[in-house]
């Protein structure tokens, strides 16, 4: 695979930084020590500027190349998950209940490694924007950077991301047109009451059947509401209730995720379920409150961009899949890419490797070479130094 030389060069470099990233994992936007070693890299390295305390704790770098034109920016996300770690890796998290199950320190590492060659050779016009956000898996702060003005700010054209994949095979790369996440919802269901003794049911109010109907009715939302061949999911993954065998409880809390690529069935699945709370808490005679959360938006590449993207990959991967290719999962870099046209990339770390949010997941520091030369071989090509 051609990665790129000078890149390549970079290896054992983009190991360490990963791996101390690895160690020192954080959460949401309280991403300050690792915003301040990508800030001391990209000083090293001599970009341009250096934008900090964008939602928090992100950072906008420019590097400016040879002549005037357009600007293009890179997306990595830097924050870690609630999860101890159990890797039992030398560089394993020094954080209990933290660690990078997402490879988001990866992602930033990857950014780094095209940001080092990138401010060295400057073979491209305009500049390039590297955006460095925290709270991707929890409290957006893609969406965050956006309502800050990063885009017009720093007059941003087309964006692009990636982000790395265990299972697919190594080195290769996927992507497509049109939705490739989904937009992900949380509800609420609060059914609430009169408990009492469990001897005693019909002194009470049991919300525990309400919540059963109402989970078990809201599942046909799915399968009689919706037409089949459309994707949409609909999962209950909590329901809590009762302290005791012998104690009617007087509320249960059910909740769950909803996802969909289409704003018209998110539409019709908050109304209905709306209408199941409620028609099903009055059936039993009692009270049920619905808190629908719309969270991520779907993750829309742009035709265009995507088919450049893909073609750029071409030059790095014999091992390029383009196609129409819907996932169920959420990513937050869906906020700039309704901002800005561009594409979201998949880059495989190997099969048989642990998943995603696992705890015995790891980073495969072998593609990082890849990804930093993916993302260099798009700014060269969006904006070539002509002549």
């Amino acid at each position: 695979m051609p990665v790129i030389n000078r890149v390549a060069g970079y290896a054992e470099e983009m190991r360490g930084w990963r791996q101390y990233l690895h160690q020192h994992p954080e959460l949401g936007f309280d991403c300050h020590e690792t915003a301040g070693f990508v800030v001391a890299r990209l000083r090293e390295f001599g970009v341009d500027e250096i934008h900090e305390g964008i939602a928090q704790t992100g950072l906008v770098a420019l590097i400016h190349g040879r002549g005037e034109g357009p600007v293009i920016g890179l997306r990595a996300d830097m924050d870690a998950l609630p999860i101890d770690e159990a890797t039992g890796a030398d560089h394993a998290s020094t954080v209990a209940g933290k660690m990078h199950a997402c490879g988001h320190d990866g992602h930033t590492v990857m950014l780094l490694g095209a940001a080092k060659y990138l401010a060295e050779t400057r073979n491209f016009t305009g500049t390039v924007a590297l955006i460095f956000q925290p709270a991707e898996e929890e409290g957006g702060g893609g969406g965050v950077m956006v309502e800050e003005g990063i885009m017009d700010r720093f007059g941003i054209g087309q964006v692009y991301a990636i982000h790395n994949a265990p299972g697919l095979p190594f080195g290769s790369f996927v992507t497509g047109p049109g939705p490739v996440l989904a937009a992900v919802d949380t509800f609420h269901i609060h059914v609430k009451g009169v408990g009492g003794h469990a001897a005693n049911p019909h002194e009470t109010k049991d919300p525990i059947p309400c919540a059963v109907s109402i989970v078990q009715a809201i599942q046909t939302i799915v399968s009689r509401n919706h037409y089949a061949q459309d994707d949409l999911v609909v999962s209950v993954t909590q329901i809590h209730a009762g302290s005791a065998e012998n104690v009617v409880p007087d509320k249960v809390y059910v909740n769950g995720t909803v996802r969909t690529f289409d704003p018209k069935v998110q539409d019709m699945v908050e109304r209905r379920m709306g209408e199941i709370v409620a028609g099903q808490a009055a059936s039993f005679g009692i009270e049920a409150r619905l808190d629908y959360d719309r969270h991520y938006p779907a993750t829309v590449n742009d035709v265009e961009k995507s088919e450049f993207a893909a073609d750029v990959a071409r030059g790095i991967s014999d091992q390029v899949v383009y196609r129409e290719a819907r996932e169920m999962g959420a990513e937050d870099f869906s906020y700039m890419l309704q901002a800005r046209p561009g594409a979201f990339m998949f880059l495989g770390a190997g099969e048989g490797r642990a998943g995603l949010h696992q705890p015995d997941y790891d980073f495969n520091d072998e593609i990082a070479p890849l990804g930093a030369s993916y993302f260099v071989r798009l700014v060269e090509a969006a904006q070539p130094v002509k002549g």
